[in-house]
């Protein structure tokens, strides 16, 4: 069987991010790899047709974005408010990761009537510390789905149900997600009718299962006793907990968890991302962290408050009526202070031209990025920073190149054992 040649570069560059949107084109399967990313295995030999749909459809390949005449910052892209705010239900903002304004603009939409399901990431029932895409409902569906989930998901696999269904649906998802479902509403007006809005969230990677594992021996638990699994929410920014069969929990800090583990385990995709700040969304939320005397984010346990980001006429309009029925408290907010909120999503931005620049160097495919202002954000790095990044992503192909080769002759000496 002939791989399809938009798989393969995706391969050969390691650049999936694990969306599902191939798989859900169909003859494709997503399947949880060695090293705890989901990617696609090919079941058959795909047409041209086939292959050119995932080709265009792949945030892994490319992306690109059109201002359309709205503000169109370097760093965060076009939009059209932004403002911050938290869900007015004093439940949910506690339970949600960051003052559960998403949560509640998805309540508002289904309490309206815009919408008759979210297509949303929850906790998978038969492993805690999993993902799965389901399906929203209700208000209580919504709720028991608030909170972050640091670990791989597929969210479009589930496109296609939601296309026979006939209904229209929200859909929630990583910014690489919804740019593919973006791209995927511009070529076929099924897909257009059945997803009228888009939403996303700030976005710093996605972490391996085994991060996850990793978390877990932190944590001094057992995958199996775990009867439940979260890895933010119940305050904010709020503590990766373990909740075990027999009642007992244990947890750790954001800073912790997210810090000093989860974060290093993050996929190599997302560290040449040029938006992680959900570009093709509708509306976008982000944590509005509070920062210290010296401009640092401050992670200490208070009240979530959310950066509420408005990017099309629909998003703003969406924002304005969950005001007006008093799902969400919003409140004026300057462009100016988000860089001292999100220093990580600067520092990727203005490193990506290096890390792009070190992919090419080393003859490897890198994704195609239109209208992201890459080489404006690059030129806002200081030169040291943009070459030890290039440098950085050259060592790092090497390494992964060498790795690879020797689990190859691993293999080999196996077969040799095996036929002798």
């Amino acid at each position: 069987m002939q791989k399809a040649p938009s798989l393969a570069k995706v391969a050969q560059g390691d650049l999936c991010a694990g969306c599902g949107a191939c798989a859900a084109l169909g003859g494709v399967k997503m399947h949880m790899t060695a090293e705890g990313f989901l990617r696609p295995t090919q079941l058959c030999e795909l047409s041209d047709t086939q292959d050119q749909k995932i080709a265009k459809i792949c945030p892994g390949l490319s992306q690109t974005v059109k201002a359309n005449g709205r503000k169109d910052h370097v760093l965060w892209g076009p939009y059209h408010t932004m403002r911050t705010g938290w869900a007015k239900d004093a439940g949910l903002r506690y339970k949600a990761a960051s003052g559960g304004t998403l949560s509640a603009i998805l309540i508002y939409l289904l309490e309206a009537g815009e919408v008759d399901g979210v297509v949303q990431i929850t906790a998978d029932p038969d492993v805690p510390t999993a993902n799965m895409a389901a399906i929203s409902e209700s208000s209580a569906d919504i709720l028991r789905a608030a909170g972050s989930r640091y670990a791989p998901s597929d969210p479009l696999s589930c496109v296609p149900y939601c296309i026979a269904t006939g209904r229209r649906y929200a859909f929630v998802g990583k910014p690489c997600d919804v740019a593919a479902l973006a791209k995927w509403r511009d070529i076929d007006s099924s897909v257009a009718r059945t997803f009228p809005a888009l939403i996303s969230f700030f976005c710093a990677g996605v972490p391996s299962a085994k991060g996850t594992d990793e978390l877990l021996l932190a944590l001094d638990t057992d995958k199996d006793d775990i009867a439940e699994f979260r890895y933010r929410g119940q305050g904010w920014p709020g503590r990766a907990t373990a909740t075990r069969h027999d009642g007992g929990k244990r947890s750790l800090s954001y800073s912790d968890s997210w810090g000093g583990i989860l974060s290093k385990h993050v996929q190599h995709r997302c560290k040449v991302c040029a938006d992680g700040t959900g570009t093709a969304a509708d509306i976008v939320c982000a944590d509005a962290w509070a920062v210290d005397a010296k401009g640092y984010p401050l992670f200490e346990e208070q009240d979530g408050v959310s950066l509420i980001v408005s990017r099309t006429a629909l998003g703003e309009r969406i924002i304005q009526n969950s005001v007006k029925a008093d799902h969400l408290a919003t409140y004026p907010f300057d462009v100016a202070q988000l860089e001292k909120m999100q220093p990580g999503q600067v520092n990727r931005r203005r490193a990506l031209a290096a890390r792009l620049l070190g992919l090419l160097l080393m003859g490897k495919p890198a994704p195609i990025y239109q209208g992201l202002h890459v080489i404006a954000a690059g030129l806002q790095n200081n030169p040291s920073a943009n070459i030890r990044n290039c440098f950085g992503m050259m060592r790092r192909i090497m390494k992964a190149g060498r790795k690879s080769q020797a689990d190859k002759d691993i293999l080999n000496q196996n077969a040799d054992r095996v036929e002798g």
